[in-house]
């Protein structure tokens, strides 16, 4: 079913529509023809914006979505303390994963996973800047720099791993159990100093 007119125009509607296929179905099983047809847009127009053709739609979708996913981790991050805002930040995957009946994944993911080199590249830079908001965080409650930044690593490697199994059972639980081991490997950090 076709999406909406974008008020963006259509290159912004190709990217959205591309960031949803990517998140449902992966980044092999994005087409150009699919994309169209979800954003509406107009079949002349996909070469004028995307002159680097599929590779190029992929990476920027990419790029897209993680400026978005890095917009809610620092939303989630404002909370007081690190388990707080895991706590914030797992209840706004689960959020997503329940709104969307567990059929989206993490479009970093999926594009870290995929076939388009820029895509991986970009999907890398982004999971790096989750890295460093993350250590950051951890050491503004005071833990030592190069604990925040191991445990950062942690933090999203956990969390990647518990939305996947949180889909494949259709529930939050998993991300309750991991938000809850990872406070308790924050809390450890931040007391050791």
């Amino acid at each position: 079913m076709p999406r909406p007119k974008d008020p963006d125009g259509p290159r912004a509607a190709m990217i959205d529509s591309a960031i949803s296929l990517i998140r449902r179905r992966g980044v092999a099983a994005v087409s150009f023809t699919d994309v169209l047809q979800a954003s509406g847009a107009p079949r002349g127009s996909v070469y004028h914006h995307f002159p680097g053709g599929r590779a190029q739609l992929i990476t920027e979708a990419t790029e897209a979505a993680s400026r978005r996913v890095t917009t809610g981790v620092t939303r989630a991050l404002g909370a007081a303390q690190s388990s707080a805002a895991l706590r914030a930040l797992a209840d706004m995957l689960a959020r997503g994963l329940d709104e969307n009946d567990y059929a989206l994944g993490c479009p970093i993911a999926a594009a870290a996973l995929g076939n388009e080199p820029g895509a991986v590249t970009a999907a890398g830079s982004a999971f790096d800047s989750l890295r460093e908001l993350i250590a950051a965080k951890l050491v503004e409650d005071g833990a030592r720099p190069e604990r925040a930044r191991s445990i950062a690593l942690l933090v999203i490697s956990a969390l990647e791993g518990a939305l996947i199994v949180a889909r494949t059972e259709r529930g939050p639980a998993a991300l309750d159990t991991v938000v809850e081991e990872l406070s308790e490997i924050c809390r450890i950090a931040v007391e050791e100093k």
